[in-house]
C-alpha cells in the first residue's frame, strides 16, 4: 500500500469509454464555477461602495468601519460550517441553488438597505452564500469530472473568482465615476453615490445571481452522490451522458468499491485517524489555512496602504491595482492549463516558495527604502506565483483527496479553517503594519510560505489523473 508522504500515487491507465462528451461536462462547470464569480464579486465590491456606505450611515468609529467591512466573514464561517451536513443530506445540486437563491436575495437587500443593522444581516447573508459556495462549487466539480481534466476544470471555480474580483471593480468604476451630463457641481454627484451609487454597486450582483439560480436548476445531481444514496439508475443516466456505456459501468464499478470498502469499516472520529484520513484532514486544513496566510488578501484588501507606504501617490495606487488584477487573471488561465499536466504537488511547492521568496525581497525593499517599483515588482510576484499555484490548486486538492463518504463535511471543515484564517488575516494586518511596520508583515508571511512549503515537501502527495475512487484506496 501506498505512503501518504513524500510519494506519488503511481498513475494507472485511464477508465475504459474516456469521455467523449467534453462540452456537456464544460457547460457542467461553468455552471456550477458561477458560484466563484459571485463570491468574487460580493468580497471586492464592498471595496468601492466603502467610502460612500460609511457617510450614508454615519459610520464614525473604528469599531463600526471594521464591523461592517468584514461582518460578510462571520456569514462565511457559517455557511461553511453547514454546508456539509446540507449537501452530503440534500444533494449538491441544491446546496448550489441555495447559495445562488441567497446570493440574489442579499445583494437587492444590502443595496436597499436604510439601516445599518439590516445592512449587516444582509452582508453576514451574502457571507453565507460565499460560505456555501466555496464548498460546493469545487466539490461537485470535481465529482463531475472526468480524472484527467478534474485539475482543470476544478481550477474553473478559481477563474471564476478572479473574473468576477475584476467585474466587481468594473462596475465600481463605472458607477462611481463623474457622469458626463451639465452636472457641474462635484458636490452633487458625490452627493448621489452617498444615496444611491453604492447601492447599486451592490444590487448589480443580483444579474450573476439570477443567471446562477436559472442554470442551477438544470444541472445533473453528483453521480457519486447519487450512488451513495442509492439511486444507481438515475447515476448511470448521468455518467452515460458524460461519457457513454463504457465510462458509465467504469466508474460506477469504481464508486460502488470505495461504497463497499467505506461500509466495511464504518468511518468514526477514531477511525479517521487510524486510517490516514485525519492526515488528509490535516494536509487539507494547512493547505486552507495556507493559502489566506500566504498574505496575498493583504495585497488586495489593504492595497491603498501598501502602495503608499512604498512611496505610491494616489493616481499611481490606482494604476497599480488594475495590474494587480490583470496579473491576477493572466496567471491564473496558465495555471488552468498546468495543473493537469504539472500536477498539484509541484504547483504547490513553487508557489511557497516563490511566495515566499517574493515577500522577503519585499521587506528588505522596505528596509532598505528602494524605489517604490521594486516593492510593486515583488508584489506583483507573488501575486503570479498565488494565482498560478495556491489560489487554484488548494481548490482542486481539498476538493478531492477524502473519502466519498464523508468528502462533503470533510471539505466543509477545510473551508470553515479557510475563513476562519482570512478573518485573522484581514484583522491582523492593521495591528501588524502598525507595531512592525510593514516591512515587518512582509518577512512574517514570506517565513509563513516557507514553512508551508517545508511541510507540504515533506507530506502532500500528489493526485493528477487519478480516479476519486483510487485516490481514496492509495490514502488509506
Amino acid at each position: 500500500m501506498t505512503s501518504v508522504g513524500t510519494q506519488d500515487i503511481t498513475p494507472s491507465p485511464q477508465s475504459p469509454g474516456q469521455p467523449v462528451k467534453s462540452s456537456y461536462v464544460w457547460k457542467i462547470a461553468i455552471s456550477a464555477a458561477f458560484g466563484g464569480l459571485l463570491f468574487g464579486y460580493d468580497w471586492v465590491v464592498i471595496g468601492g461602495a466603502r467610502q460612500f456606505y460609511e457617510q450614508y450611515f454615519h459610520l464614525a468609529s473604528a469599531a463600526q468601519i471594521g464591523w461592517a467591512n468584514s461582518c460578510a466573514l462571520v456569514g462565511c464561517l457559517l455557511g461553511s460550517l453547514v454546508a456539509g451536513s446540507l449537501s452530503s443530506h440534500y444533494g449538491r445540486r441544491k446546496a448550489l441553488l441555495l447559495s445562488a437563491v441567497i446570493f440574489c436575495v442579499s445583494s437587492t437587500t444590502t443595496g436597499w438597505a436604510h439601516s445599518f443593522s439590516v445592512f449587516i444581516l444582509s452582508r453576514i447573508a451574502g457571507g453565507m452564500a460565499i460560505g456555501l459556495s466555496s464548498n460546493v462549487s469545487p466539490l461537485y466539480i470535481s465529482e463531475i469530472s472526468p480524472a484527467a481534466v478534474r485539475g482543470r476544470l476544478v481550477s474553473l471555480y478559481q477563474f471564476a473568482i478572479v473574473i468576477g474580483i475584476l467585474m466587481a471593480q468594473v462596475v465600481d468604476w463605472l458607477i462611481a465615476r463623474p457622469i458626463p451630463t451639465d452636472i457641474t457641481d462635484s458636490a452633487v454627484f458625490a452627493s448621489w453615490n452617498v444615496q444611491y451609487g453604492w447601492r447599486w454597486m451592490f444590487t448589480a450582483i443580483s444579474a450573476p445571481a439570477f443567471v446562477f439560480i436559472f442554470t442551477s436548476l438544470f444541472l445533473p445531481e453528483s453521480p457519486r452522490w447519487l450512488l451513495v444514496k442509492n439511486h444507481e439508475d438515475e447515476a448511470r443516466t448521468i455518467l452515460e451522458r458524460l461519457g457513454g456505456d463504457a465510462y458509465a459501468h467504469a466508474e460506477i464499478q469504481a464508486i460502488e468499491n470505495a461504497v463497499r470498502a467505506e461500509n466495511a469499516e464504518r468511518l468514526s472520529a477514531h477511525k479517521l485517524l487510524t486510517r490516514g484520513v485525519g492526515r488528509m484532514l490535516f494536509i487539507g486544513i494547512g493547505l486552507a489555512v495556507l493559502q489566506q496566510w500566504s498574505g496575498i488578501n493583504v495585497l488586495f484588501n489593504y492595497a491603498e496602504e501598501v502602495y503608499r507606504s512604498a512611496g505610491y501617490a494616489t493616481n499611481d495606487i490606482f494604476v497599480n491595482i488594475i495590474i494587480t488584477g490583470a496579473i491576477n487573471l493572466i496567471f491564473t488561465v496558465l495555471a488552468m492549463t498546468l495543473v493537469d499536466r504539472i500536477g498539484r504537488r509541484p504547483l504547490i511547492l513553487f508557489g511557497c516558495f516563490g511566495i515566499g521568496i517574493a515577500h522577503l525581497l519585499s521587506a528588505l525593499a522596505y528596509h532598505a527604502h528602494w524605489n517604490a517599483r521594486a516593492v510593486l515588482i515583488f508584489t506583483l510576484s507573488a501575486i503570479g506565483c498565488y494565482a498560478l499555484t495556491l489560489a487554484p490548486v488548494t481548490w482542486v486538492l481539498i476538493s478531492e483527496i477524502f473519502p466519498n463518504e464523508i468528502r462533503s463535511q470533510a471539505v466543509s471543515v477545510c473551508v470553515t479553517a479557510l475563513w476562519a484564517a482570512s478573518f485573522l488575516l484581514t484583522y491582523s494586518f492593521p495591528v501588524m503594519n502598525k507595531d512592525l511596520g510593514t516591512r515587518g508583515a512582509f518577512l512574517a508571511y514570506g517565513i509563513i510560505c516557507i514553512l508551508g512549503g517545508l511541510m507540504n515537501k515533506q507530506f502532500l502527495p500528489e493526485t493528477k489523473g487519478r480516479p476519486l475512487e483510487q485516490i481514496e484506496i492509495h490514502m488509506r
